[in-house]
């Protein structure tokens, strides 16, 4: 009888055995299968970045992830999206992927928000076309956008520029936006990046010299699209500043380029000259209504900081090494000019 019980009691302790056994197997695969889930790699090396457009849901980022393979497995990455309700939390961006990140880092990353921001730097553009098309290749919006909005008066004057002028308020730097950044948003950082050039000092210069600081940019432009070295714009600019004071016309010939949208010509022709257009500063006194061309920061300075001189004239030198001759007078100024034409004749330069 005390065998039998003793054997009954062995049974049992090795039921107990198997079945603890088994439910640490179970719960070893249970937490095996959500490891592999949650945080097993999954995300490949297919692709650098996964960029999620304004107004998408779930259904087309999951399309976009499965289309372009950038996890391994999309049916876990669709399991665990759901489990940690990311459907339901789907924000844009331009999101950086590592090979090797887990469902778990690669949703939470998207779920919150986590983007890997734009750098957008630059140095000058010719036209406002320009810098749409090239800030739009790097952002979600478009250059047609941005073009909106530099040519809508009413969203421009909010920060005290024209159609004209507002330009200048994009200032030659490196500037850090998230992707899907909105053009009002675009426009106020660069506003507050232009402002904060724009110290109580440098206005004063500004002020010294009878300029707005908008005026500053648009004769920075013109001295910029002038000069090939820096170290001849704070000249460059006094020369400008003579004539302006002297109300004489800036006979600009960068001017005259702008005006006619063409900026293959390299020999400013006399047909050229008489172009209606405001810009033209042959055939209008003053200052052109906007830039000619993004100026950069050391042109503003120089236009600030310019050389004082009796120059009113100049012209390039006949070497060709993008340096001028610089005059008081006009009769020099024509000795200058006539070597500067016979170069050009003798190159062959007819445009």
């Amino acid at each position: 009888m005390a065998k039998r019980k003793a054997s009954s009691g062995g049974i049992f302790r090795k039921f107990i055995i198997v079945l603890a056994v088994l439910v640490v197997i179970g719960l070893g695969g249970t937490l095996l299968f959500y490891y592999l889930r949650y945080f097993g790699p999954n995300v490949t090396g297919n692709k650098e970045y996964l960029y999620i457009h304004t107004g998408e849901n779930f259904d087309s980022v999951y399309k976009t992830i499965r289309d372009e393979g950038i996890v391994k497995d999309t049916t876990t990455f669709s399991w665990a999206a759901h489990n940690m309700k990311y459907v339901e939390r789907v924000k844009p961006g331009r999101y950086r992927l590592h090979e090797g990140m887990s469902n778990r880092k690669f949703i939470r990353m998207l779920a919150l928000g986590e983007q890997d921001p734009v750098e957008l730097s630059f140095h000058v553009f010719r036209t406002k076309e320009q810098f749409a098309a090239f800030a739009g290749s790097k952002l979600e919006t478009d250059s047609l956008t941005l073009l909106h909005y530099l040519d809508s008066a009413k969203f421009v004057q909010q920060y005290g520029f024209n159609t004209d002028d507002a330009f200048v308020m994009f200032m030659p730097d490196t500037y850090q936006f998230y992707w899907n950044v909105s053009p009002e948003k675009l426009f106020k950082r660069m506003y507050a990046h232009y402002e904060n050039f724009w110290t109580p000092e440098r206005k004063q210069q500004a002020a010294a010299i009878g300029l707005s600081p908008a005026q500053v940019s648009i004769l920075a432009s013109i001295v910029d699209a002038e000069a090939v070295y820096d170290d001849e714009m704070p000249t460059i600019a006094g020369l400008y500043l003579n004539r302006l004071r002297k109300g004489m016309k800036l006979q600009s010939d960068p001017t005259v380029i702008f005006a006619m949208h063409d900026f293959t010509i390299h020999r400013v022709l006399n047909k050229y000259l008489t172009n209606p257009s405001p810009y033209n500063t042959y055939v209008h006194t003053g200052l052109p209504p906007g830039p000619v061309m993004m100026p950069s920061v050391n042109a503003v300075k120089s236009v600030l900081n310019y050389k004082k001189s009796d120059y009113l004239y100049m012209v390039a030198k006949a070497d060709f090494s993008n340096r001028h001759n610089f005059a008081a007078t006009k009769a020099e100024h024509e000795i200058n000019a006539r070597k500067f034409q016979k170069a050009l004749d003798e190159h062959n330069i007819k445009k």
